[in-house]
């Protein structure tokens, strides 16, 4: 079995820089900084506005809709209603404002799914999205995207991405459930007598602002215990806010989205996307990922759900079987079930069942490590892939001086929970080249996609750039044991 390495290279990019806000610590400091900028004349205004739009010429479309939204966001901060000019408003925004690189450090653990849009093709050539994790400064991770096309012999073709970066629009979830807004904070320990009080009053569908004024008035009634029901009270609208929507539009070329670090349990980063295109009994699809929100100190998984890779709602993974890393939900029901493995452990693989998507109540072990290139822990690298043979699951395996490698197994098709066959050796090991980067002896993807009786496989390269690798699917089944 031949494993062939494209040679194809996808580096961190340190000019891709999106706009993001900036907010100096303590009102005292924004309150100072707003005077400063109130103290300047008009034509001093006017002169240094005119600098900052030169000098960032060509970096962001229509920086001057940011500025404005900045402003909007600090109004409040100032000491009267007297009208300011247009041009103060927008140097406000500036000086509120601030470039991310998003991609600066590195961009890696990448998915494959196809396009949505398979137009304009020459006959067997596909075109596909893929999502890599994005690393720029604090360690903040997010999701940037990529298009290309394979054709029909395996040459792998990366369209160049967009010089912009766009902002998307966020829109929190306009309706929340009580009964099941009140499970999940259960799950997660919030579920006290005063969070209880408080959704009593709600209706059984209510919207976040409703949410928010029902918990400013309880904690008003219990003025007693304020410094110890702000803290729960924050957590509860944090958890309101996992639960999101971001918007773009068909302008915005597919290079130009990202997801980026919206809600509260994201503010450390969103972690390893693994996208698949989930068709329903009813011939209908969609496009889900599974995603590890970080906030300083707990892992989150969260689902994603597009039909379009336009709008992508976030939607908070709820159940005592949803907890650690590297869930892949399988790309159909099984048996009448949606179907998911998971990593709860850290160390093996567990299967788990459910007839709602967004609740996962219990989970199988059902694959422990066995050669010694996986000893120390293995999961999953992408949901599993439908072949004649079964379920494909490329798998990572971690070994001596935590050498993560590649492998693969084989599930049965109506019943994922036993193991036909896996590989006994690595199917990709960390090569010269590859062995050097941000966490060295890595490699790992999220992802991988069955093109003319080949798999192709991207996959990252020590946690800093990412690669393609082929092979054909016959071999490698014939290869598992």
């Amino acid at each position: 079995m031949q494993i062939k390495r494209t040679g194809i290279v996808l580096s961190p990019n340190k000019q891709r820089v999106i706009l993001r806000p900036f907010q100096p610590p303590g009102n005292d400091r924004v309150l100072r900084l707003i005077g400063r900028v109130c103290s300047l004349s008009e034509q001093e205004v006017d002169n240094l506005l005119a600098q900052v739009l030169e000098e960032f010429h060509g970096r962001h479309q229509r920086p001057e809709e940011f500025f404005e939204r900045r402003f909007l966001a600090l109004r409040r901060h100032l000491l009267t209603d007297t009208p300011l000019s247009e041009n103060r408003r927008l140097l406000l925004g500036a000086y509120f404002t601030q470039e991310y690189a998003l991609e600066s450090a590195a961009l890696f653990n990448p998915s494959l799914v196809w396009h949505p849009d398979q137009t304009k093709l020459p006959q067997g050539s596909r075109r596909f999205a893929m999502s890599l994790r994005a690393v720029g400064e604090g360690h903040v991770s997010s999701i940037v995207f990529r298009s290309g096309t394979i054709n029909r012999n395996l040459q792998i073709t990366i369209d160049e991405p967009n010089r912009f970066v766009t902002t998307p629009r966020f829109v929190p979830d306009s309706c929340y459930e009580n009964d099941l807004f009140r499970r999940k904070l259960i799950e997660l320990g919030l579920g006290t007598p005063f969070t209880n009080e408080a959704l009593a009053k709600l209706a059984p569908e209510f919207t976040l602002s409703q949410l928010e004024a029902i918990l400013k008035t309880s904690l008003r009634e219990h003025r007693s215990r304020h410094a110890e029901l702000a803290p729960l009270v924050e957590q509860v609208v944090m958890l309101a806010k996992s639960n999101y929507e971001i918007q773009y539009t068909p302008e915005h070329e597919l290079s130009e989205r990202l997801i980026f670090p919206f809600s509260p349990t994201e503010t450390n980063g969103i972690e390893d996307a693994r996208f698949v295109h989930f068709h329903n009994d009813d011939g209908s699809s969609r496009y889900y990922a599974t995603y590890s929100a970080y906030d300083g100190r707990m892992v989150l998984p969260q689902l994603l759900e597009t039909k379009d890779f336009l709008r992508f709602k976030m939607h908070t993974l709820n159940g005592p079987a949803v907890s650690n890393k590297g869930m892949a939900l399988f790309p159909r029901k099984i048996n009448g079930h949606y179907a998911m493995l998971g990593r709860q452990d850290g160390e093996h693989l567990y299967l788990m069942y459910s007839d709602m998507l967004y609740f996962w109540h219990t989970s199988e072990l059902i694959i422990k490590p066995t050669s010694s290139w996986e000893y120390v822990q293995m999961g999953n690298c992408g949901s599993p892939i439908e072949t004649d043979a079964g379920w494909l699951v490329l798998t990572h395996g971690v070994g001596p001086m935590r050498k993560y490698c590649i492998g693969a197994m084989l599930l049965d098709l109506d019943d994922p929970s036993k193991t036909i066959a896996r590989l006994r050796e690595p199917l990709i090991t960390p090569n010269e080249v590859e062995r050097e980067g941000y966490v060295p002896n890595v490699v790992y993807t999220c992802g991988a996609i069955v093109h003319e009786e080949h798999l192709v496989i991207p996959y990252a390269m020590s946690d800093y750039a990412t690669t393609f690798a082929t092979v054909e699917l016959a071999k490698l089944l014939a290869k598992m044991v």
